[in-house]
């Protein structure tokens, strides 16, 4: 969902009971990754658009080391068996 989804609507979403939804959201809320809002009975949730910056960078630096590896692995396998050492 793109816009703002009440608790009613990701539980359908999802295999799981309202009460764990409702759990599971207030940790995101929590950690600032979504935000609430009350009307009436209907409490809805939003993504915070730019909440996941900080991991987006940090997945980033740590997926760039494990290339540059992965990249002399291939290197060292691309060799003939007789030049590998």
């Amino acid at each position: 969902m793109r816009s703002p989804a009440s608790v009613t609507q990701l539980t359908e979403l999802f295999d799981a009971s309202m009460p764990t939804i409702v759990e599971h959201l207030r940790v995101l809320e929590r950690a600032g990754i979504v935000a609430s809002e009350k009307v009436g009975r209907i409490r809805t949730y939003q993504l915070e658009p730019d909440a996941l910056v900080p991991a987006n960078r940090w997945i980033v630096a740590q997926r760039r080391p494990q290339e540059q590896r992965l990249d002399r692995l291939g290197d060292y396998l691309a060799r003939p068996e007789g030049a590998r050492s």
